[in-house]
């Protein structure tokens, strides 16, 4: 796998530890030993160090060892509070994809704002940790976090009019989006660390050849286009977004005259 943070090699998987006792260790409802001697962490204090490895680090670095070594502890202490690195994991996602507390951040009310403002937010979850795009997040188990988000964006959204489904279906389809534009940000800064150029510096190299050959006349559209088409003043990320929902608007104008 690759080193650093946010590499981008290599892929866990959501959902791989023991099901049912994840789902105690999330839901906060297995049994606590009544013996032995008391504990000297919490499994917050665990999860939030092995959050703060993955996010200096990468991933990869994320072991029960380098998590106890970051806790100050022996690692064997750790097995005390959970099985293992797979269940470790699904504590991770969970404790990183708390949803916002605060109503505002899902928009104005509208369907529409409620939307756009969580395909934002997932975006910057992503930026803040981008070790969770080496996730494979196909089968997650189903924490508090992401039952609480859920019911948020579901609950404002109802007023589309659409299926149930389909509603689920308007949310996978935004993530689906927003994990792509992550994913490519990710892969630029990746190769900045990589190669040492900036993208400016790396774009700059190829000017002079790039001239050469629009000025041939080979390529008439691309030498028309307007100078500032490739800045970066312009919001790829917005303005897709924005077309999704402008999609999902005109769909659920037709429900509506439907019924």
């Amino acid at each position: 796998m690759t080193s650093g943070k946010g590499g981008t090699s290599g892929t866990e998987t959501s959902g791989s530890g023991d099901i049912v006792r994840t789902l105690e260790l999330l839901w906060d409802t297995g049994r606590r030993p009544s013996r032995g001697p008391k504990p000297t962490l919490t499994l917050d204090q665990i999860v939030e160090a092995a959050v703060g490895v993955a996010d200096a680090e990468g991933l990869e670095s994320v072991s029960m060892r380098r998590v106890a070594a970051e806790l100050g502890t022996g690692t064997m202490s750790l097995y005390r509070y959970l099985p293992g690195k797979a269940e470790l994991l699904d504590l991770m996602l969970d404790r990183v994809q708390r949803p916002s507390e605060n109503p505002a951040d899902l928009g104005d009310g509208s369907w529409r704002s409620a939307l756009a403002a969580m395909g934002r937010a997932t975006l910057a979850l992503y930026q803040r940790h981008p070790w969770l795009l080496q996730v494979n997040q196909s089968r997650p188990i189903l924490g508090p976090s992401a039952l609480d988000g859920m019911e948020k964006v579901l609950t404002r959204i109802k007023p589309m009019g659409l299926s149930d489904p389909e509603l689920v279906s308007a949310i996978i389809m935004i993530d689906g989006y927003v994990v792509g534009a992550a994913r490519t940000q990710l892969y630029q800064l990746e190769a900045e660390r990589r190669t040492g150029l900036t993208d400016t510096e790396f774009w700059e190299a190829q000017t002079p050849m790039l001239e050469k050959v629009l000025a041939s006349g080979r390529f008439p559209l691309m030498a028309s286009l307007d100078e500032n088409t490739w800045g970066p003043d312009f919001d790829h990320f917005e303005f897709g977004l924005q077309r999704i929902l402008d999609g999902l608007e005109v769909f659920a104008t037709r429900r509506a005259d439907e019924t």
